[in-house]
C-alpha cells in the first residue's frame, strides 16, 4: 500500500494485469529475445511514463494541452545535443538533462501562467501553436538541432551495444550494453511512475482533482487555482522531459518527427483514453496495449491474411497494409465498450 501511495488498483483482474506486465517488462530482454522485442518492451516504458504525466495534466486537472510531446522533444534534445557537443559519457548526459529540465520548466512556465487562465478551448490552441512553432523551430536550426536529419551521437560506453558486462552469458542471454540500457529505463520508468501516483494521491493531488471537477467552488474555498494548474503544467512537462531523455538514449538519436511530431501527441490521446484518464494505471494499459497492437498488429494481420486467402470476399480486409484501419477499429471497440477507459471500468 505504501509502494502504490494508498491507492491499490481496486480489483482483482486490474491487479493481475499490471503485475503481469511488469513481470514481461521485467524479463523481457530474457524471455523475448531478439532485438525487436526489446525495442518494443523499452518504447512500452518510455510512453508508460510519457502517458501517465499527461494524466497528471488531463486526468487528473482537466487541462487540454497539446505541448506535451514538446517537452519530450526538449529532453531528448537536450541529452542528443550534449553528447555531440560535449565528451561522450555520463557528464554529457547528466548536462544534457539538467539543461533540458531547465528550458522545460521555463516553457512551461511561460505558458502556464500566461495561458491557464483562458478558457480550456483557448488553452488548448495555444499549445498547439507553440508545439508547432518549436517543432518548425527545431528543424530549422541546423546548426543546433540537425535539422530534418536530427542528431545521432555516442552514448556513455556501457550504455554501447559493443560494451560485455560478463564474459560468459547469463541465463543464455550475453548483458550488453542495450540490456543494460533497457534496465536504466525500466528502473527510472518504475520509480518514475511510483513518484507521479505518490503525487496524484497527495494533498496537492486532491486539490488538483477538485479543480478538474470544479475550478470555481476550489477557487471559492481559497485555492489559487491558478498557481495549483501551473505546478501541475511544470510537473507534467518534467517528468515528459525525463521520458524524451530516456528515449533519445535508448535510440542514440533524435530528432523533429522522432519526439516532436503531432503524431505522436495523438497517440498519448489514444493510449491514455484506451487506459483510462484519471487512474494512472491507465497509462500502464493504454502504453501497453496501444504499442503492441502498433508494433505486431501488421504480423497478425499477415498470418490472418494467408489463413483466409481462399475466401475471396475476406481475404483483402486482412491485408496487412490495413493495420490502421483495424487499429482504428480496435480503438473505437474500446471506447464503446470501456468509455471510462479499461482501468476505469476495472476500478468501478
Amino acid at each position: 500500500m505504501s509502494l502504490l501511495s494508498g491507492d491499490p488498483p481496486r480489483s482483482r483482474l486490474l491487479a493481475l494485469l499490471l503485475v503481469l506486465i511488469l513481470l514481461l517488462l521485467a524479463a523481457a530482454p530474457f524471455a523475448f529475445p531478439g532485438p525487436r522485442a526489446l525495442a518494443v518492451a523499452a518504447k512500452i516504458l518510455i510512453f508508460i511514463v510519457l502517458v501517465a504525466s499527461y494524466d497528471l495534466l488531463l486526468g487528473y486537472t482537466g487541462i487540454v494541452s497539446f505541448a506535451h510531446t514538446m517537452f519530450f522533444g526538449i529532453g531528448a534534445y537536450g541529452v542528443a545535443i550534449a553528447s555531440t557537443r560535449m565528451e561522450p559519457g555520463w557528464t554529457a548526459v547528466g548536462a544534457g538533462l539538467l539543461c533540458a529540465l531547465a528550458v522545460s520548466l521555463l516553457f512551461a512556465l511561460v505558458i502556464g501562467l500566461a495561458s491557464l487562465r483562458v478558457r480550456a478551448i483557448f488553452y488548448a490552441m495555444i499549445t498547439l501553436a507553440v508545439a508547432a512553432a518549436f517543432q518548425t523551430l527545431s528543424s530549422q536550426l541546423s546548426w543546433l538541432t540537425g535539422g530534418e536529419d536530427g542528431l545521432n551521437f555516442k552514448v556513455p560506453q556501457m550504455l554501447r551495444p559493443a560494451y560485455k558486462a560478463y564474459a560468459q552469458p547469463v541465463l543464455g542471454l550475453n548483458i550488453d550494453g542495450r540490456i543494460i540500457t533497457y534496465y536504466l529505463i525500466f528502473l527510472a520508468a518504475l520509480l518514475l511512475f511510483l513518484l507521479l501516483l505518490r503525487i496524484v494521491n497527495s494533498p496537492f493531488g486532491r486539490v488538483l482533482q477538485a479543480i478538474r471537477e470544479n475550478a470555481f467552488r476550489a477557487e471559492a474555498i481559497g485555492y489559487h487555482t491558478v498557481v495549483y494548474r501551473s505546478a501541475s503544467n511544470v510537473l507534467a512537462a518534467l517528468f515528459a522531459t525525463v521520458a524524451g531523455a530516456l528515449y533519445a538514449l535508448w535510440l542514440r538519436y533524435n530528432g523533429p518527427d522522432t519526439t516532436l511530431s503531432f503524431e505522436i501527441m495523438l497517440n498519448i490521446l489514444l493510449m491514455l483514453v484506451i487506459g483510462g484518464m484519471g487512474t494512472m494505471y491507465g497509462a500502464v494499459l493504454g502504453a501497453t496495449l496501444f504499442v503492441f497492437a502498433q508494433s505486431y498488429l501488421q504480423d497478425g494481420l499477415h498470418v490472418l491474411h494467408e489463413a483466409v486467402s481462399a475466401a475471396g470476399l475476406i481475404a483483402p480486409l486482412f491485408e496487412p497494409d490495413r493495420w490502421l484501419l483495424w487499429l482504428g477499429v480496435l480503438f473505437v471497440l474500446s471506447v464503446y465498450y470501456f468509455p471510462g477507459g479499461i482501468a476505469g471500468k476495472l476500478r468501478r
